[in-house]
């Protein structure tokens, strides 16, 4: 199963996006949010994995068609991101999506990873109507401030207890504001794991057991909070 890149209209212009339909054609809609290094391969596979959990799922280029396989050159893209116009990028995902035949749902799930992750509590928070579940795999990203008071959507989030990049100390703080403002949040911390232990092409990086814990626990909620 794969899917295809589609453009989605923003303001006047437009952004590139991967679309993966679900299996059998229709399914509830999940938007997979990038790591620093760009709409890549790896998020790629990972909307074709949810459309084969029977989502419909995409993927925008918040870099606009730029990727990158040097950690330097990923923290500069990062850095540059343009927190307004990628607000303007994520809501046009988001209604793009819901508006999509492939897409059965009123609402619509986030998830991301590192830079991603903070995105996916962002849009939650800048799009509270339509994002009904949101996915924080080790989110990070300095300039990036979520309006956790407005969002509506229940937050999962996965951490890695070894991630120096985001530190249990780091992730307990971001638990709490989240629950000071009235949020319902769940977050697991994996022990053995580190930074990126989702993504299944670092071997560095990747720890099997935990990612497994986490896809098992991320397609129920969709599941359950995605309608």
């Amino acid at each position: 199963m794969s899917g295809s890149r589609v453009r989605i209209p923003v303001n006047g212009r437009e952004i590139d996006a991967y679309l993966s339909p679900a299996a059998g054609g229709t399914g509830p809609g999940v938007i997979v949010i990038q790591e620093w290094w760009g709409l890549v391969p790896h998020i790629e596979e990972l909307c074709d994995r949810y459309a084969s959990q029977g989502f419909t799922a995409l993927s925008p280029d918040l870099y606009h068609g730029e990727s990158t396989k040097s950690p330097d050159e990923a923290g500069k893209l990062m850095m540059a991101l343009e927190i307004d116009e990628t607000e303007k990028d994520l809501r046009s995902a988001v209604g793009f999506l819901l508006a999509h035949s492939a897409c059965t749902s009123q609402t619509v799930g986030t998830v991301g990873f590192c830079m991603g992750g903070m995105l996916s509590l962002f849009a939650a928070g800048a799009s509270p109507n339509e994002v009904s579940a949101c996915i924080d795999y080790y989110g990070i990203h300095p300039n990036v401030h979520p309006d956790f008071a407005a969002m509506r959507a229940p937050v999962l989030g996965f951490f890695g207890a070894q991630d120096p990049m985001v530190t249990p100390d780091t992730v307990a703080a971001l638990e709490t504001t989240i629950r000071a403002a009235g949020r319902e949040v769940e977050f697991h911390s994996y022990e053995d794991a580190g930074h990126a232990f989702f993504n299944d092409t670092r071997p560095d990086a990747y720890h099997a057991e935990s990612a497994a814990d986490t896809w098992k626990r991320a397609i129920e909620f969709f599941r359950t909070h995605v309608k």
